[in-house]
């Protein structure tokens, strides 16, 4: 037997067997990123609470990332007010 040929109700309904069945697989492979995602959060929440100096560093960077989208910032206390934190992390 080379080819079966079904009947249009029956293929109806393996053809949508088959699309369930993927959208269950893509299903499990959306929860895994995600749950590796939360985990990769967690860590860095992590290294963030044991080192406030990386901390500090990641608020530099959104700070950069900000002023790189606007076109005026006001710092009040100059620049030593927003290095200020990293000078007192590094006494502690």
């Amino acid at each position: 037997v080379k080819d079966i040929i079904l009947p249009g109700e029956m293929k109806t309904i393996l053809n949508q067997v088959v699309e369930a069945d993927k959208a269950a697989q893509a299903n499990v492979i959306r929860r895994r990123e995600e749950t590796a995602a939360t985990r990769s959060l967690l860590n860095t929440a992590r290294l963030m609470d044991e080192n406030p100096t990386l901390l500090r560093l990641k608020e530099l960077e959104a700070l950069e990332k900000v002023t790189g989208k606007i076109d005026k910032l006001t710092v009040f206390g100059g620049l030593e007010g927003v290095l200020s934190g990293l000078v007192s992390l590094r006494k502690a």
